[in-house]
């Protein structure tokens, strides 16, 4: 992990397995939120945010509810730090692709 005054804060993306730019805050409570901000880059928890978005919406979830707030911290373990949840080296995000 990088602590420069020049530039965003880097971190070493659990999901992306390179160096990029960190989220400014921790983004969820607790141990969960912190491990989120020391590990996950903001480019990683933009992609989470879309899936998120898709899980409310497929279980009918109300993200005011206990239920549903521990529901959507288990997804969102799995999908930073959970088997398989790396994506493949190759991998180049839509938005790149263009490019």
């Amino acid at each position: 992990m990088s602590n420069s005054t020049d530039g965003p804060r880097l971190v070493k993306c659990a999901k992306f397995q390179r160096e990029l730019p960190g989220l400014p805050a921790p983004p969820w409570p607790g141990e969960l939120g912190q491990r989120i901000f020391e590990n996950v880059s903001a480019e990683a928890w933009g992609q989470w945010e879309e899936r998120m978005k898709m899980l409310l919406n497929e279980y009918h979830l109300k993200p005011w509810e206990k239920e549903a707030q521990a529901l959507v911290a288990n997804f969102m373990e799995e999908f930073f730090f959970g088997e398989g949840s790396a994506l493949p080296p190759e991998f180049v995000p839509e938005n790149d692709k263009a490019q």
